[in-house]
């Protein structure tokens, strides 16, 4: 099981909406001698606080600390369906508009279009298959009551 600490921002029935705490890099990346995926971090990814929606088991109250549980094999799962089945949809529907097309020439359009439509619906697919999923986070319990947000 992967754990993390989070503050709990919002409530909404038995969901609560939570905000990550702390670096979620190594040590190294403050120290300019790690691999860089710290500044890779900060070049691309928002400064913005992100949130997520967990199941609220311990009861937490707005502002608490909380450890939040990922359930084995969950974020593994989440990972494939999010990037291998558009990227399988993509080279897929790269072959059959491929060999759709009438003329060697019309080929390459027909594979480039082919790929878009098995992309977007590879995203279309992962994000229906996630909708449905029964697993989540979970807010095992309160670290520290009303922590400073």
């Amino acid at each position: 099981m992967n754990e993390m600490r989070a503050i709990v921002v919002s409530l909404r029935g038995d969901q609560a909406e939570i905000a990550p705490v702390g670096n979620f890099g190594c040590s190294h990346c403050n120290s300019g001698n790690g691999c860089g995926s710290g500044k890779l971090a900060q070049m691309f990814c928002s400064n913005k606080p992100r949130k997520f929606s967990a199941r609220n088991l311990a009861q937490a109250h707005i502002g608490d600390e909380v450890n939040v549980v990922l359930p084995a094999g969950l974020l593994l799962r989440s990972s494939l369906l999010m990037y291998i089945l558009p990227l399988a949809l993509l080279l897929g529907g790269a072959l059959l508009g491929a060999a759709m097309a009438d003329t060697h020439a019309a080929r390459d359009g027909y594979a480039l279009a082919g790929a878009l439509a098995g992309l977007l619906a590879g995203f279309a697919a992962g994000r229906a298959i996630a909708a449905g999923a029964r697993q989540q986070a979970v807010v095992q319990s309160v670290v520290v009551g009303k922590a400073v947000i």
